[in-house]
């Protein structure tokens, strides 16, 4: 099972961003739901390595989020509420957000073995790499990308040439992204 104990960077500073995280994760799929622990941190419990990684993507594209990564047992059954789990996979996610907010590419994971678990963050956190060095324009491109079935449609939504297009994407590392994702998926699952 997957634990994700998320942080908002910088939260003394800043506005209270969890809405925004929580409406933007609305279609990702959950044991149980995304739930506010304390403050600016939440919570949510999963079954699927590629919905986890669906959330660092998320989260890594919002920005100001330190994502904690645990994987073990949840003790059954599972709270109607996610701040009331308990379990190893609640605990490593604890000590994840604490090393992630250490981390310039803030992602961890814990796991019970500590070489598929590095393996899993180093995956996880070259996506967050790739994904958080991209600019405004390059979100947007694949942003559009994953919307439309083709690069020309997704250029003239955007109103840019397909040249332009192929460009933004070229730059954004967007197929890059595409195989890290489903390494660090691959690598997640191996993690358990």
């Amino acid at each position: 099972m997957f634990v994700m104990t998320i942080d908002q960077q910088h939260s003394r500073r800043d506005s209270d961003r969890v809405p925004d995280a929580f409406a933007a994760l609305t279609g990702v799929r959950t044991l149980r739901t995304f739930d506010r622990t304390a403050g600016d941190e939440f919570q949510a419990v999963l079954e699927s390595a590629a919905a986890v990684i669906d959330v660092v993507a998320i989260l890594i594209e919002l920005g100001n989020w330190s994502i904690g990564i645990g994987i073990g047992e949840v003790d059954m059954p599972l709270p109607e509420q996610t701040r009331a789990g308990r379990g190893t996979a609640f605990e490593r996610a604890r000590t994840a957000v604490t090393t992630a907010k250490r981390n310039p590419q803030p992602v961890a994971v814990v796991g019970p073995d500590q070489d598929t678990s590095v393996a899993a963050q180093t995956a996880a956190r070259l996506l967050a790499l790739i994904i958080g060095e991209r600019s405004e324009a390059g979100h947007a491109a694949v942003r559009e990308m994953r919307r439309t079935r083709t690069q020309s449609e997704a250029a003239a939504t955007l109103g840019v040439t397909p040249q332009a297009m192929s460009q933004r994407l070229r730059a954004a590392n967007w197929h890059l992204e595409e195989d890290t994702r489903m390494l660090a998926t691959r690598l997640l699952a191996a993690a358990r």
